[in-house]
Protein backbone atom coordinates (compact mmCIF):
# COMPACT_ATOMS: atom_id res chain seq x y z
CA UNK A 1 0.00 0.00 0.00
CA UNK A 2 2.87 2.38 0.81
CA UNK A 3 4.44 1.70 -2.58
CA UNK A 4 1.18 2.55 -4.35
CA UNK A 5 0.72 5.84 -2.47
CA UNK A 6 4.39 6.81 -2.95
CA UNK A 7 3.63 7.72 -6.58
CA UNK A 8 1.16 10.42 -5.48
CA UNK A 9 2.02 14.11 -4.89
CA UNK A 10 3.51 14.72 -1.42
CA UNK A 11 0.45 16.62 -0.14
CA UNK A 12 -1.85 13.81 -1.25
CA UNK A 13 0.42 11.23 0.40
CA UNK A 14 0.36 13.07 3.74
CA UNK A 15 -3.43 13.44 3.55
CA UNK A 16 -3.79 9.71 2.84
CA UNK A 17 -1.57 8.80 5.78
CA UNK A 18 -3.44 11.08 8.19
CA UNK A 19 -6.83 9.79 7.04
CA UNK A 20 -5.57 6.21 7.22
CA UNK A 21 -4.26 6.67 10.76
CA UNK A 22 -7.40 8.39 11.99
CA UNK A 23 -9.75 5.93 10.32
CA UNK A 24 -7.65 3.05 11.61
CA UNK A 25 -7.89 4.19 15.23
CA UNK A 26 -11.65 4.64 14.83
CA UNK A 27 -12.02 1.12 13.40
CA UNK A 28 -9.91 -0.36 16.20
CA UNK A 29 -12.00 1.18 18.96
CA UNK A 30 -15.42 0.71 17.31
CA UNK A 31 -15.08 -2.79 15.87
CA UNK A 32 -13.19 -4.07 18.92
CA UNK A 33 -16.32 -3.35 21.00
CA UNK A 34 -18.50 -5.23 18.51
CA UNK A 35 -16.17 -8.22 18.60
CA UNK A 36 -15.97 -8.39 22.40
CA UNK A 37 -19.72 -7.97 22.97
CA UNK A 38 -20.66 -10.51 20.30
CA UNK A 39 -18.01 -13.01 21.43
CA UNK A 40 -19.21 -12.70 25.02
CA UNK A 41 -22.81 -13.27 23.91
CA UNK A 42 -21.85 -16.41 21.99
CA UNK A 43 -19.90 -17.66 25.01
CA UNK A 44 -22.95 -17.09 27.21
CA UNK A 45 -25.18 -18.95 24.77
CA UNK A 46 -22.71 -21.85 24.91
CA UNK A 47 -23.18 -21.87 28.70
CA UNK A 48 -19.61 -20.78 29.40
CA UNK A 49 -19.18 -19.29 32.86
CA UNK A 50 -19.45 -15.48 32.98
CA UNK A 51 -16.34 -15.53 35.16
CA UNK A 52 -14.34 -17.28 32.45
CA UNK A 53 -15.73 -14.89 29.83
CA UNK A 54 -14.65 -11.91 31.90
CA UNK A 55 -11.17 -13.29 32.55
CA UNK A 56 -10.53 -14.16 28.90
CA UNK A 57 -12.63 -12.48 26.19
CA UNK A 58 -13.35 -9.23 28.01
CA UNK A 59 -9.87 -9.02 29.53
CA UNK A 60 -8.23 -9.50 26.13
CA UNK A 61 -10.68 -7.13 24.50
CA UNK A 62 -8.86 -3.92 25.43
CA UNK A 63 -5.62 -5.39 24.02
CA UNK A 64 -7.15 -6.25 20.64
CA UNK A 65 -6.22 -2.86 19.09
CA UNK A 66 -2.57 -3.32 20.12
CA UNK A 67 -2.65 -6.87 18.75
CA UNK A 68 -4.11 -5.75 15.42
CA UNK A 69 -1.47 -3.04 14.99
CA UNK A 70 1.54 -5.08 16.10
CA UNK A 71 0.53 -8.18 14.14
CA UNK A 72 -0.11 -6.06 11.03
CA UNK A 73 3.32 -4.44 11.32
CA UNK A 74 4.96 -7.82 11.87
CA UNK A 75 3.29 -9.19 8.74
CA UNK A 76 4.23 -6.09 6.71
CA UNK A 77 7.88 -6.55 7.72
CA UNK A 78 7.68 -10.24 6.84
CA UNK A 79 6.60 -9.50 3.27
CA UNK A 80 8.70 -6.37 2.78
CA UNK A 81 12.26 -5.92 1.60
CA UNK A 82 15.18 -7.20 3.65
CA UNK A 83 16.28 -4.79 6.37
CA UNK A 84 12.80 -3.61 7.34
CA UNK A 85 12.16 -3.31 11.06
CA UNK A 86 9.05 -3.71 13.19
CA UNK A 87 9.48 -0.35 14.93
CA UNK A 88 5.73 0.24 15.10
CA UNK A 89 5.01 -3.24 16.48
CA UNK A 90 7.57 -2.98 19.28
CA UNK A 91 6.97 0.73 19.90
CA UNK A 92 3.23 0.13 20.08
CA UNK A 93 3.57 -2.43 22.90
CA UNK A 94 6.15 -0.49 24.90
CA UNK A 95 4.43 2.82 24.23
CA UNK A 96 1.00 1.46 25.19
CA UNK A 97 2.37 0.09 28.45
CA UNK A 98 3.96 3.44 29.27
CA UNK A 99 0.82 5.27 28.19
CA UNK A 100 -1.37 3.04 30.39
CA UNK A 101 0.75 3.59 33.49
CA UNK A 102 1.36 7.31 33.07
CA UNK A 103 -1.47 8.79 30.99
CA UNK A 104 -4.37 6.39 31.67
CA UNK A 105 -3.69 5.79 35.36
CA UNK A 106 -2.61 9.39 35.92
CA UNK A 107 -5.80 10.74 34.34
CA UNK A 108 -7.98 8.26 36.26
CA UNK A 109 -6.49 9.35 39.59
CA UNK A 110 -7.43 12.96 38.84
CA UNK A 111 -11.11 11.95 39.00
CA UNK A 112 -10.82 10.23 42.36
CA UNK A 113 -8.12 8.62 44.55
CA UNK A 114 -7.68 4.92 43.76
CA UNK A 115 -7.40 2.47 46.65
CA UNK A 116 -4.93 -0.39 46.11
CA UNK A 117 -5.85 -3.74 47.64
CA UNK A 118 -3.05 -5.70 49.28
CA UNK A 119 -3.71 -8.59 46.92
CA UNK A 120 -2.89 -6.33 43.95
CA UNK A 121 0.45 -5.28 45.47
CA UNK A 122 1.30 -8.88 46.37
CA UNK A 123 0.04 -10.61 43.20
CA UNK A 124 -0.74 -8.54 40.08
CA UNK A 125 2.04 -5.97 40.38
CA UNK A 126 4.80 -8.56 40.96
CA UNK A 127 3.57 -10.44 37.89
CA UNK A 128 3.67 -7.25 35.82
CA UNK A 129 7.16 -6.41 37.15
CA UNK A 130 8.36 -9.92 36.31
CA UNK A 131 6.99 -9.70 32.78
CA UNK A 132 8.60 -6.25 32.27
CA UNK A 133 11.91 -7.57 33.64
CA UNK A 134 11.70 -10.51 31.22
CA UNK A 135 11.37 -8.09 28.31
CA UNK A 136 14.44 -6.19 29.48
CA UNK A 137 16.34 -9.45 29.89
CA UNK A 138 15.51 -10.63 26.39
CA UNK A 139 16.46 -7.26 24.87
CA UNK A 140 19.81 -6.89 26.63
CA UNK A 141 21.00 -10.49 26.80
CA UNK A 142 19.63 -11.87 23.56
CA UNK A 143 18.97 -8.76 21.43
CA UNK A 144 21.17 -8.40 18.33
CA UNK A 145 22.68 -5.10 19.51
CA UNK A 146 25.92 -5.69 17.63
CA UNK A 147 24.31 -4.55 14.38
CA UNK A 148 22.34 -1.70 15.92
CA UNK A 149 19.05 -3.52 16.20
CA UNK A 150 17.09 -5.10 19.00
CA UNK A 151 15.50 -8.47 18.28
CA UNK A 152 12.81 -10.50 19.97
CA UNK A 153 13.39 -13.92 18.44
CA UNK A 154 10.55 -16.28 17.63
CA UNK A 155 11.62 -18.56 20.51
CA UNK A 156 11.48 -15.68 22.98
CA UNK A 157 8.03 -14.73 21.73
CA UNK A 158 6.90 -18.34 22.15
CA UNK A 159 7.93 -17.91 25.81
CA UNK A 160 5.64 -14.86 25.97
CA UNK A 161 2.73 -16.84 24.50
CA UNK A 162 3.30 -19.68 26.96
CA UNK A 163 3.39 -17.01 29.67
CA UNK A 164 -0.04 -15.60 28.77
CA UNK A 165 -1.53 -19.10 28.70
CA UNK A 166 -0.07 -19.76 32.16
CA UNK A 167 -1.35 -16.39 33.39
CA UNK A 168 -4.88 -17.10 32.17
CA UNK A 169 -4.80 -20.53 33.78
CA UNK A 170 -3.63 -18.92 37.01
CA UNK A 171 -6.50 -16.40 36.89
CA UNK A 172 -9.09 -19.08 36.31
CA UNK A 173 -7.77 -21.31 39.11
CA UNK A 174 -7.55 -18.35 41.52
CA UNK A 175 -11.06 -17.23 40.61
CA UNK A 176 -12.52 -20.67 41.28
CA UNK A 177 -10.72 -20.94 44.64
CA UNK A 178 -11.67 -17.46 45.81
CA UNK A 179 -14.23 -15.87 43.44
CA UNK A 180 -14.91 -12.98 45.83
CA UNK A 181 -11.32 -11.74 45.65
CA UNK A 182 -11.25 -11.60 41.85
CA UNK A 183 -12.74 -8.55 40.19
CA UNK A 184 -14.15 -9.30 36.76
CA UNK A 185 -15.29 -6.49 34.52
CA UNK A 186 -18.32 -7.54 32.53
CA UNK A 187 -20.06 -5.12 30.23
CA UNK A 188 -23.83 -5.20 29.95
CA UNK A 189 -24.31 -7.40 26.91
CA UNK A 190 -27.42 -7.05 24.86
CA UNK A 191 -29.48 -10.18 24.20
CA UNK A 192 -28.45 -10.95 20.62
CA UNK A 193 -29.76 -13.64 18.34
CA UNK A 194 -27.31 -16.24 17.05
CA UNK A 195 -27.18 -14.78 13.51
CA UNK A 196 -26.60 -11.25 14.80
CA UNK A 197 -23.88 -12.37 17.24
CA UNK A 198 -22.05 -14.38 14.58
CA UNK A 199 -22.36 -11.51 12.10
CA UNK A 200 -20.94 -9.01 14.61
CA UNK A 201 -18.06 -11.34 15.49
CA UNK A 202 -17.09 -11.52 11.82
CA UNK A 203 -17.58 -7.79 11.26
CA UNK A 204 -15.80 -6.95 14.50
CA UNK A 205 -12.80 -9.14 13.68
CA UNK A 206 -12.59 -7.85 10.10
CA UNK A 207 -12.94 -4.23 11.23
CA UNK A 208 -10.29 -4.61 13.91
CA UNK A 209 -7.87 -6.19 11.43
CA UNK A 210 -8.60 -3.42 8.92
CA UNK A 211 -7.98 -0.84 11.64
CA UNK A 212 -4.60 -2.39 12.41
CA UNK A 213 -3.59 -2.33 8.74
CA UNK A 214 -4.68 1.31 8.35
CA UNK A 215 -2.87 2.41 11.51
CA UNK A 216 0.38 0.77 10.39
CA UNK A 217 -0.06 2.29 6.91
CA UNK A 218 -0.63 5.79 8.33
CA UNK A 219 2.05 5.57 11.02
CA UNK A 220 4.78 4.26 8.74
CA UNK A 221 3.82 6.67 5.98
CA UNK A 222 3.86 9.75 8.21
CA UNK A 223 7.15 8.76 9.81
CA UNK A 224 8.71 8.16 6.38
CA UNK A 225 7.51 11.53 5.08
CA UNK A 226 8.68 13.34 8.20
CA UNK A 227 12.07 11.63 8.15
CA UNK A 228 12.64 12.44 4.48
CA UNK A 229 11.48 16.05 4.76
CA UNK A 230 13.57 16.85 7.84
CA UNK A 231 16.50 14.54 7.15
CA UNK A 232 15.75 12.48 10.25
CA UNK A 233 16.61 8.91 11.11
CA UNK A 234 13.70 6.87 9.76
CA UNK A 235 13.88 4.27 12.54
CA UNK A 236 13.73 6.99 15.20
CA UNK A 237 10.85 8.75 13.45
CA UNK A 238 8.94 5.49 13.08
CA UNK A 239 9.56 4.58 16.72
CA UNK A 240 8.40 8.05 17.81
CA UNK A 241 5.09 7.61 15.99
CA UNK A 242 4.68 4.08 17.40
CA UNK A 243 5.45 5.16 20.97
CA UNK A 244 3.16 8.20 20.92
CA UNK A 245 0.41 8.52 18.29
CA UNK A 246 -0.17 4.79 17.75
CA UNK A 247 0.27 3.93 21.44
CA UNK A 248 -2.23 6.55 22.58
CA UNK A 249 -4.66 5.57 19.82
CA UNK A 250 -4.61 1.88 20.71
CA UNK A 251 -4.83 2.74 24.43
CA UNK A 252 -8.13 4.59 23.99
CA UNK A 253 -10.21 1.59 25.20
CA UNK A 254 -8.14 1.46 28.40
CA UNK A 255 -8.34 5.23 28.85
CA UNK A 256 -12.11 5.36 28.42
CA UNK A 257 -12.74 2.27 30.56
CA UNK A 258 -10.47 3.39 33.42
CA UNK A 259 -11.70 6.99 33.47
CA UNK A 260 -15.37 5.94 33.50
CA UNK A 261 -14.67 3.37 36.21
CA UNK A 262 -12.78 5.93 38.32
CA UNK A 263 -15.52 8.52 37.86
CA UNK A 264 -18.10 5.97 39.05
CA UNK A 265 -15.92 5.12 42.03
CA UNK A 266 -15.07 1.64 40.72
CA UNK A 267 -11.44 2.06 41.72
CA UNK A 268 -10.34 -1.54 41.47
CA UNK A 269 -11.60 -1.85 37.90
CA UNK A 270 -9.68 1.29 36.91
CA UNK A 271 -6.41 -0.04 38.35
CA UNK A 272 -6.95 -3.67 37.35
CA UNK A 273 -7.68 -2.62 33.78
CA UNK A 274 -4.27 -0.92 33.50
CA UNK A 275 -2.28 -3.74 35.11
CA UNK A 276 -4.09 -6.49 33.20
CA UNK A 277 -3.78 -4.66 29.89
CA UNK A 278 -0.01 -4.24 30.30
CA UNK A 279 0.41 -7.94 31.10
CA UNK A 280 -1.63 -8.86 28.03
CA UNK A 281 0.26 -6.37 25.83
CA UNK A 282 3.65 -7.75 26.84
CA UNK A 283 2.81 -11.45 26.68
CA UNK A 284 -0.13 -11.78 24.29
CA UNK A 285 0.44 -8.94 21.78
CA UNK A 286 4.25 -9.02 21.61
CA UNK A 287 4.20 -12.81 21.70
CA UNK A 288 1.78 -13.28 18.81
CA UNK A 289 3.48 -10.58 16.70
CA UNK A 290 6.89 -12.17 17.28
CA UNK A 291 5.70 -15.70 16.53
CA UNK A 292 4.45 -14.43 13.17
CA UNK A 293 7.88 -12.95 12.45
CA UNK A 294 10.89 -12.26 14.72
CA UNK A 295 10.76 -8.61 15.78
CA UNK A 296 13.63 -6.22 15.11
CA UNK A 297 13.85 -2.53 15.86
CA UNK A 298 16.32 0.29 16.26
CA UNK A 299 18.78 0.29 19.16
CA UNK A 300 16.74 3.07 20.81
CA UNK A 301 14.39 0.34 22.03
CA UNK A 302 17.07 -0.46 24.61
CA UNK A 303 16.26 2.85 26.30
CA UNK A 304 12.50 2.58 25.85
CA UNK A 305 12.20 -0.86 27.42
CA UNK A 306 14.26 0.30 30.44
CA UNK A 307 12.01 3.37 30.78
CA UNK A 308 8.97 1.09 30.69
CA UNK A 309 10.41 -1.09 33.47
CA UNK A 310 11.40 1.97 35.56
CA UNK A 311 7.90 3.42 35.25
CA UNK A 312 6.35 0.08 36.19
CA UNK A 313 8.58 0.00 39.27
CA UNK A 314 7.66 3.61 40.14
CA UNK A 315 3.93 2.87 39.96
CA UNK A 316 4.47 -0.24 42.07
CA UNK A 317 6.27 1.83 44.74
CA UNK A 318 3.38 4.32 44.70
CA UNK A 319 0.95 1.44 45.20
CA UNK A 320 2.69 0.36 48.42
CA UNK A 321 1.09 3.35 50.16
CA UNK A 322 -2.26 1.64 49.60
CA UNK A 323 -3.74 4.49 47.59
CA UNK A 324 -3.04 6.60 44.51
CA UNK A 325 -3.71 10.24 45.42
CA UNK A 326 -4.09 13.13 43.00
CA UNK A 327 -0.49 14.18 43.67
CA UNK A 328 0.69 10.81 42.35
CA UNK A 329 -1.54 11.30 39.31
CA UNK A 330 0.09 14.66 38.62
CA UNK A 331 3.54 13.09 38.94
CA UNK A 332 2.58 10.33 36.49
CA UNK A 333 1.20 12.80 33.95
CA UNK A 334 4.30 14.97 34.38
CA UNK A 335 6.52 11.96 33.70
CA UNK A 336 4.57 11.26 30.52
CA UNK A 337 5.11 14.81 29.27
CA UNK A 338 8.84 14.56 30.03
CA UNK A 339 9.07 11.23 28.20
CA UNK A 340 7.30 12.56 25.10
CA UNK A 341 9.61 15.60 25.05
CA UNK A 342 12.58 13.23 25.27
CA UNK A 343 11.24 11.20 22.32
CA UNK A 344 10.83 14.32 20.19
CA UNK A 345 14.31 15.59 21.04
CA UNK A 346 15.79 12.13 20.39
CA UNK A 347 14.20 12.11 16.96
CA UNK A 348 15.22 15.66 16.06
CA UNK A 349 18.72 15.50 17.57
CA UNK A 350 19.78 11.84 17.80
CA UNK A 351 23.43 12.86 18.16
CA UNK A 352 22.64 14.28 21.60
CA UNK A 353 21.83 10.74 22.73
CA UNK A 354 24.62 8.92 20.90
CA UNK A 355 22.44 7.73 18.01
CA UNK A 356 23.03 8.05 14.30
CA UNK A 357 21.43 11.02 12.56
CA UNK A 358 20.39 9.01 9.55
Amino acid sequence: MLDFVSTWPVAAQIAAYVVGLGLGVFCLVKFCNYFVDASSTIAQKLKISPLIIGLTIVAMGTSLPELAVSASDSISVLVSAEGARANVAIGNVIGSNICNLLLVLGTSVLFTPIVVKKSVSKREFPILLSVSALMVLFVFLFGDTAIGSVVFTRLECVVFVVGIVAYLAYLVVSAKKDPVSVEVEMNEIADMSWPKAIFLVIIGAAGTILGGVLVVFGAKGLSLQGAQAAGLNHDLAETLVGLTVVAVGTSLPELVTSCIAAKKGQNEIALGNVIGSNIFNSLFVLGIAGVINPLSGGSEVLVDVVVMFAITLLVFLFSLNGKFERKEGIVLLGCYVVYVVYLVLRTLHPEWFGMGAV
